[in-house]
């Protein structure tokens, strides 16, 4: 590996680390913060194991649950451009009854996006960017869903931190749709290759977002 190609990594690093909350939800042409379980504070859930991946630690009640249809835009933004160094997901849990009355639990969540690895130099398409967002695929079946975003920050071999952020929303004029579905925890070993990889040396030259893989429809 390069020297230059090291000092750039880590020079990238050290501009995006910054502890961060997603707090508006981007839902079609409306966002909304109400509808966000808005984490307690900006530090990260670092056990995948915990229940606490599901929607972070403890976040505070939604007070909306929006509603998007399906086809139409779904997604997350910050108040900053502040990154760590990792991919980044979104997943749609579809609630057994309400999205304000779901914990999470159970095997119902599907992923839809992924933001993975960039080369040469080697990065994460998700640095400096403000918000992500994707499209709700078109057969996804109506109903009361957890939208959920995380980022997993690199920057400490062997010690991911995920920042997290769960959001209430109902899709209505959707499909049949059948995704695979999950449960949080269970859907990312803690032994991930994605999870223990050192982005710093030696660089990696291939790199897979941890979990399943996307649902597109």
């Amino acid at each position: 590996m390069k020297l230059s190609a090291l000092l750039t990594l880590v020079a990238v690093t050290q501009t995006v680390s910054a502890h961060y909350i997603w707090n508006t939800l981007i839902a079609g042409s409306t966002t909304s913060s109400a509808a966000v379980r808005m984490p307690v504070n900006n530090s990260p859930v670092t056990s995948v194991t915990s229940n606490d991946i599901r929607c972070n630690t403890n976040p505070g009640a939604a007070t909306a649950t929006v509603d998007v249809a399906a086809g139409s835009t779904i997604g997350f933004k910050l108040d900053n451009t502040l990154y760590h160094l990792g991919p980044a997901t979104i997943y749609l849990g579809k609630a057994p009854s309400t999205a304000a009355s779901w914990d999470g639990s159970g095997a119902n969540w599907f992923k839809i996006a992924e933001w993975g690895a960039t080369y040469n130099p080697f990065s994460f398409s998700d640095v400096n960017l403000s918000q992500l967002t994707t499209t709700i695929p078109a057969s996804t079946p109506s109903g009361q869903y957890l939208v959920r975003i995380e980022q997993i920050a690199l920057h400490v071999a062997g010690a991911p931190q995920w920042y997290i952020s769960c959001a209430q929303i109902n899709i209505t004029g959707g499909g049949s749709g059948n995704p695979a579905k999950v449960s949080m925890p269970g859907f990312v070993s803690a032994t991930d290759p994605g999870l223990t990889v050192n982005i710093y040396y030696p660089v990696p030259t291939s790199y897979t977002v941890p979990g399943p893989r996307p649902w597109r429809g």
